[in-house]
């Protein structure tokens, strides 16, 4: 019989954080099913993560342990623990415990009165300095205006999601995967939970502040294709204003005559529209990037090694060896 819930944890350089993990969560699942899986990607983790995950698995088998073959990053290890999960309903969450394996049972009980997504919303980012509590606000202000998915405000990949929508997500080809856009994008019968975030416990976060930044910007163009639209109209604007401007120096010349023309002036229109065009070439250039990697066709992660009482499912997005 397959379980009733499988939790998805991805795990990059969490050596510290593996046992307490796992003290917290089993009794938590232990309490809410007696049918239950956790799956753990080591996303090709270079401290002593595997060795600790594999000593997890021996103790209890319900443990299932995938280790890609490399770092491919968040999203990919998170779709390859996706694509591995057999609960009924499906839980991802972070390894450092600031998705606090107690609010498990709250989820599940909504997922069980028939919500089939169950979001764990954040009620505080005491955790983040200023910096980061005001980026994550324009993220979500600006995501909510430029893109027709609606991210819902304070809600990360901490969630549980029902077979159904597990398995759309998991046909959803493409390469350049913006998980929490996905999971939005999906749709189904939702409803949410707070919980509190607390302190990392051990480790440092892998996000750096210029990741976050190109995360963001790749989620974005991801789901909106605002950013190419909008350089059509700073275009006609500028096009607008130069004809203004045409329009003024002849006027000007036919009421004083034809002065010098000022050096000054050619400079800074051509700098300004060199620039312009630069910047447009540039988004549009990410967007052509984008075309190649899917055109390419590569697997999103490479397996290789499984630990699992069963032989391991078929990864649709990956490649196993």
């Amino acid at each position: 019989m397959p379980p009733e819930v499988s939790v998805v944890i991805p795990f990059y350089n969490e050596v510290g954080n593996v046992e307490r993990l796992f003290d917290r969560l089993v009794p938590v699942l232990n309490g809410c099913t007696a049918a239950w899986e956790v799956v753990c990607v080591n996303d090709g983790s270079r401290d002593d993560t595997l060795a600790r995950l594999i000593c997890a698995h021996h103790a209890d088998p319900r443990i299932k342990v995938i280790d890609l073959s490399r770092n491919f990053g968040k999203e990919a290890a998170l779709s390859a623990g996706l694509a591995a999960a057999a609960g009924r309903a499906v839980i991802p969450m972070d390894a450092d415990l600031q998705h606090p394996p107690e609010a498990i049972p709250a989820m599940i009980a909504k997922w069980r009165e028939g919500f089939e997504v169950v979001l764990a919303v954040r009620e505080n980012r005491s955790d983040q300095d200023i910096f980061g509590r005001c980026a994550a606000r324009a993220f979500y202000w600006i995501f909510e205006r430029l893109s027709d998915v609606k991210l819902p405000a304070e809600v990360g990949d901490f969630r549980l999601m029902d077979r159904k929508v597990v398995a759309v997500i998991n046909r959803m080809p493409e390469r350049n995967r913006f998980m929490k856009g996905i999971f939005a994008w999906v749709g189904f019968r939702q409803t949410g939970i707070p919980y509190r975030c607390p302190p990392r416990v051990e480790g440092e976060s892998k996000w750096a502040k210029l990741r976050l930044f190109r995360f963001a910007f790749s989620g974005l163009t991801a789901f909106s294709n605002f950013p190419l639209r909008v350089w059509g109209l700073i275009g006609a604007t500028i096009s607008a204003l130069a004809f203004a401007y045409i329009v003024y120096r002849l006027a000007r010349t036919l009421v004083y005559g034809v002065d010098v023309p000022g050096y000054e002036s050619i400079i800074v229109t051509i700098l300004f529209l060199g620039g312009v065009q630069l910047l447009s070439l540039g988004i549009i250039g990410d967007y052509l990037g984008r075309v190649f990697e899917e055109a390419k066709g590569r697997p999103l992660y490479v397996v290789r090694e499984v630990f699992a009482e069963t032989d391991p499912v078929d990864h649709r997005a990956g490649v196993e060896t």
